[in-house]
């Protein structure tokens, strides 16, 4: 594969922007995927636009029930389309048979075979695109080797770990050499341990394939670690797409402003001044006119118990405590109010604050840790 024979290193995320040229909804590429899926389930509808140029990985996050789930399978052949277009480095795809498609897949659970080795069952697509025996054994092994289960090559799903399971059906999935890689929560059925290591070997291989790849994931870190681009979808559409820096300075939504741990507030700016909607003004360093989102972290909201007299911070507010939980190894505050938002302080500082639910506290954040952009 080209990295493993140029460097053996992992890829950045910037490196692969320079290695080749960017994509998007609306600049569909000859080769690698260009799909519009509209798919309606009784109520339901879903209605996305995907497109990634070979050597992409593109990451689906949404809520559950958005529709991730429901394109990934209508990628896959699984499910399918009321309408739109699927094409596959230009050959159409709409009406191909699952089983005939130069797709893989990797379900959330695996989906091994029991009562076949890890060889065997990586060996299993090969053979089910025409190899001998000795052929899809022989390729099955390379793969093995290459996800360092060479040693585990025996062994059947029961006598496997969950990260060892992971890479085999990985492997099962490369093994057919496909056009387009699916994964479908592929570090959900991982403990937190396992799934750490097992996250730095996926984005390693994910950035040694030169074809395209969708990751569906409900986890904010899984995106921004393994993928390129992440395409947020909310209630069968697209709400915000693009890299994951961008996503995670620029949130749209509610949701995204919480998978990415940000308080945010749509508003109308007048210089340095944001009206929020219902709400109080927030000051920013920003310099906008019309229509702006605002946002900035819990971790730049302090919290007092009385009114501040010497603070130089631009804003603030006063707020009731709703809620406090166990963050990391912070406290996080949900705060009602003027303005709702939620803070981050330390175990020490709670307990000397005095902080329970129902507690009036004072907030204050400095402009300059605040951010402004246009909605």
């Amino acid at each position: 594969m080209k990295d493993a024979e140029m460097t053996g290193t992992e890829k950045t995320h910037a490196e692969k922007a320079t290695a080749r040229p960017a994509t998007g909804s609306s600049a569909p590429a000859a080769e690698g995927l260009d799909a519009r899926l509209v798919v309606e389930r009784g109520a339901f509808r879903l209605d996305v636009a995907l497109t990634a140029a070979p050597g992409d990985v593109v990451a689906l996050l949404g809520p559950n029930g958005a529709g991730k789930t429901t394109a990934l399978r209508a990628l896959a052949g699984l499910v399918p389309l009321t309408d739109g277009h699927l094409r596959l480095d230009g050959a159409p795809l709409d009406r191909t048979p699952p089983e005939s498609r130069p797709v893989g897949v990797v379900f959330q659970d695996y989906l091994l075979f029991p009562h076949l080795t890890a060889l065997d069952n990586v060996a299993f697509g090969p053979r089910c695109h025409g190899a001998g025996k000795a052929e899809a054994r022989a390729q099955a092994a390379e793969w093995l080797d290459r996800m360092g289960l060479a040693a585990h090559a025996g062994a059947k799903p029961r006598r496997l770990s969950g990260g060892q399971a992971q890479r085999v059906a990985l492997a099962r999935a490369l093994a057919t050499r496909p056009r387009l890689l699916l994964l479908d929560e592929p570090l959900a059925a991982l403990d937190a341990r396992t799934r750490l290591d097992v996250r730095a070997q996926l984005r390693r291989h994910l950035a040694e394939f030169e074809a395209v790849a969708v990751l569906v994931t409900h986890d904010p870190l899984d995106a921004m670690v393994l993928a390129d681009r992440l395409v947020v979808v909310e209630e069968g559409r697209i709400v915000q797409e693009g890299t994951p820096s961008d996503i995670a300075r620029h949130p749209r939504t509610d949701y995204i402003a919480h998978l990415v741990g940000l308080n945010l507030y749509r508003g109308r700016a007048d210089g340095h001044a944001v009206h929020v909607d219902a709400g109080p003004v927030i000051t920013t360093t920003e310099d906008l006119a019309g229509p702006v989102f605002v946002a900035f972290p819990p971790s730049a909201v302090t919290l007092h118990r009385e009114r501040p007299t010497a603070s130089s911070a631009r804003n603030l507010w006063q707020c009731e405590v709703a809620g406090l939980e166990t963050h990391g190894d912070q406290i996080r505050a949900d705060l009602s109010g003027e303005l709702p938002l939620a803070a981050d302080l330390t175990t020490v500082a709670a307990a000397e604050l005095g902080l329970h639910p129902g507690a009036v506290v004072w907030a204050t954040v400095k402009a300059a840790q605040t951010h402004a952009y246009p909605a």
